[in-house]
């Protein structure tokens, strides 16, 4: 676990000269996003218990489509979740090695909550630019599953019902997480140099194997997002197969057949 030390003296990031933003989330566009389906769930969904999750994916635009992400309990005990991926939308954008994603999450308070921002292509390419439980108030998770490496960062900034800042730099040798403007994690491992992945947002529910199911009284847990954008650097190619799909910054109403979600999570150490 990384406990930041007091006056850490790393500077906040910056946004290198030498880069465009070439990805600005629009939720609400289904050319950049599709709802409620994800080749990362079994079949695409709608549910993967497998993974220690109560979600029952669903499309309604109100669980996803304004920057908060919601669930609600369902009467078979599943919850009505949102998420939506890049994979499968119009555009069909991926971030690469070498993109910075920059956003702001206000974290769930309720427990059983499982927030995450992560990526997906073909069975791997995850990256996960948070986890978070709330029954860890103070504590997220980063991850690089592409080559095996993650960590925990505490702060009493972290804490339930907080917004938080996070940057996530893809590196070819690193992938470096910052939390706040602090750098918290930087995994010496990296994604390598061809590595792309489709993004996903959404807000899973546990299933009670690694993190505790939401209590009784509990019907309804949402999180937001905000301001996330993908900046690379000035003057790389863009692949051929985003290429083809148009801009990534455009908008517009034609739907894709994406999807989302993600892998069992970790127990905060002892």
């Amino acid at each position: 676990m990384h406990i930041p030390p007091p006056g850490d003296p790393l500077p906040a990031p910056r946004s290198p000269s030498g880069s465009d933003v070439v990805f600005t989330a629009d939720f609400a566009s289904s050319a950049q996003w599709v709802a409620g389906r994800s080749w990362a769930y079994p079949d695409g969904g709608p549910e993967n218990p497998g993974d220690d999750k109560l979600d029952h994916l669903v499309p309604d635009a109100d669980y996803s489509r304004s920057g908060v992400f919601r669930a609600r309990r369902r009467p078979d005990g599943r919850w009505n979740t949102g998420l939506l991926t890049t994979e499968g939308s119009r555009q069909g954008f991926m971030v690469r090695s070498g993109d910075v994603l920059q956003v702001r999450v206000r974290l769930p308070r309720q427990i059983g909550a499982w927030p995450a921002i992560w990526t997906w292509r073909d069975g791997g390419q995850e990256i996960d630019v948070f986890e978070y439980h709330p029954d860890n108030p103070d504590l997220l998770e980063f991850t690089n599953h592409v080559r095996g490496a993650g960590d925990y960062y505490q702060d009493t900034a972290v804490r339930p019902g907080a917004w938080v800042d996070l940057r996530t730099e893809f590196g070819v040798r690193s992938v470096v997480w910052w939390v706040n403007g602090v750098r918290a994690f930087a995994d010496t491992r990296g994604v390598g140099r061809d590595w792309r992945a489709y993004l996903i947002v959404n807000l899973s529910v546990s299933a009670g194997r690694y993190h505790p199911r939401p209590t009784a009284q509990t019907t309804e847990m949402s999180y937001e997002v905000r301001d996330l954008v993908v900046r690379r650097p000035s003057g790389a190619a863009r692949p051929a197969t985003e290429a083809a799909t148009g801009t990534a910054t455009d908008t517009g109403d034609e739907a894709g057949a994406g999807e989302d979600e993600r892998r069992p999570d970790a127990q905060r150490p002892a």
